[in-house]
């Protein structure tokens, strides 16, 4: 097992370094100039003496520099913030965007198994049928539109909640709400087919045929391995509510790593573009890798395929 779990992590490297290159060549092929974007106006020469400075007037050279500083976690300074070096900001912004996201995905699996699974046992009900909707409306409505609505109710009209912004936790649950219920809502039909699966399989059958309580059979049995497909998606998941988080941190105003990778766009940020887009792709790898070692310990019988 190490040695897949070792193999799989040179793939890793591997896909980093097929991201850079990439993310690298899209950044040098975008029109535009990071010292003269937007409002901001430079004489021709100055221009020249900058990209000079920076080694932006020999490809090659500024491809090599960059890739030497990613490797050190260094990506150089922020043409958009003066006196900040990409590191220092994705250091800053990192954590609110970790935090976030797997608060957001703890939510969406504590609520939505358990419903999932309801909804499989009481299958054609008034319950079933009102969880099929909720989850039809959870996929369906965009971040924006569901956190305008918690905004509206419970900070402007009740006021128990503070409109926006980080520091304390009343600031917390709008925007891990809002953007736990995409991943809720998928949470919810998955645990419900996999259950519905798992309960028509004969080891519920023959457990339920020992004389075990049907409750016990279907949380301890059947939601064993109705779980697996669940646990397989929260990898994935998680990577995404901590790297795709940036509409959410928008509207609430949280200081986290998508407003920054946004603005960087905006800006022609060439350094941090790709330490933003390379953040979130080891996030990705790194989640990924941990679900494919849990599943293998969840079930012995994937060992000789998951890695």
């Amino acid at each position: 097992m190490i040695e897949r779990v070792l193999r799989r992590a040179g793939w890793g490297v591997a896909t980093l370094a097929g991201v850079y290159v990439v993310t690298f060549v899209m950044v040098i092929v975008v029109p535009g100039n990071p010292f003269a974007s937007g409002d901001r106006t430079m004489p021709p020469e100055v221009v020249r003496a900058m990209e000079a400075r920076y080694h932006m007037d020999n490809t090659w050279l500024y491809f090599w520099e960059y890739l030497g500083g990613a490797v050190r976690l260094d990506f150089g300074p922020s043409f958009q913030y003066r006196d900040w070096t990409c590191t220092q900001i994705i250091g800053e912004a990192l954590p609110v965007s970790v935090a976030l996201g797997l608060l957001a995905i703890l939510i969406a699996v504590m609520v939505g198994v358990p419903i999932g699974v309801l909804s499989a046992v009481r299958r054609n009900s008034w319950f079933d049928g009102a969880t099929l909707a909720m989850v039809l409306l959870g996929i369906s409505l965009p971040t924006f539109v569901t956190g305008s609505f918690l905004l509206i109710l419970f900070a402007l009209s009740l006021q128990i909640l503070p409109i926006g912004g980080w520091g304390s936790l009343s600031h917390l649950p709008l925007p891990a709400i809002t953007l736990s219920l995409p991943f809720m809502a998928y949470i919810v039909r998955l645990t419900r087919v996999s259950m519905l699966d798992a309960l028509g399989g004969d080891f519920v059958r023959t457990a339920l045929a020992k004389g075990l309580p049907r409750r016990r059979v279907v949380w301890d049995h059947a939601l064993r391995v109705a779980f697996l497909p669940v646990l397989s998606y929260i990898g994935p998941a998680a990577a995404q509510a901590m790297t795709g988080s940036f509409v959410v941190e928008k509207v609430f105003n949280v200081p986290g790593l998508g407003q920054h990778f946004v603005d960087s766009a905006l800006n022609l940020d060439r350094g941090l573009i790709l330490g933003t887009v390379l953040i979130y792709a080891a996030i990705l790898i790194v989640f990924n890798l941990l679900v494919d070692v849990v599943y293998v310990l969840a079930d012995p019988r994937s060992r000789s395929v998951a890695l």
